[in-house]
């Protein structure tokens, strides 16, 4: 009795993908995600440490690769190294639940920081406290945009 392991399966931890859509068809990355952040600043100047491997897939959790001729007609190149810069710069990066929220929350809290700052109470001529915009922030169901700067909502 053996056991059967697959040898030419590659499993990729600490995943982040980042996709793009290009003449109809969407196209992954599997890169790291903190590394996408200082690639996208300029921190980071090495591709090999952005990326978990040079492959360009159709869906990055099934494992489907792009195939040549879809590269070529969509990027006009069929180089998977300037393939996976392009989407790098241009794709959306795939966040989760919890930093989305956690980006959400920081923002309110800016978003509520500016408005304490700028506005004074009337009949005491004091400063209003943080908390108590964002009590009322809370109270009317103020929604924060995450596409929107803090300084424009």
């Amino acid at each position: 009795m053996s056991i059967f392991t697959p040898t030419n399966q590659i499993r990729l931890t600490n995943v982040a993908i980042v996709r793009t859509k290009k003449g109809g068809k969407r196209f992954e990355i599997a890169c790291y995600k903190n590394k996408v952040l200082s690639w996208r600043t300029g921190a980071e100047k090495d591709l090999d440490e952005v990326l978990q491997t040079h492959s360009v897939f159709v869906n990055v959790s099934k494992g489907q690769v792009a195939k040549k001729d879809d590269l070529s007609k969509s990027f006009g190149t069929d180089n998977e190294t300037e393939i996976c810069k392009q989407i790098l710069a241009k794709g959306e990066l795939q966040v989760s639940d919890k930093e989305r929220h956690s980006q959400l929350e920081t923002m309110f809290r800016d978003i509520a920081t500016i408005v304490a700052e700028k506005c004074v109470n009337p009949e005491t001529k004091r400063p209003y406290t943080v908390n108590l915009i964002e009590r009322a922030m809370k109270d009317i169901h103020y929604s924060v945009k995450a596409n929107k700067s803090t300084k424009q909502q």
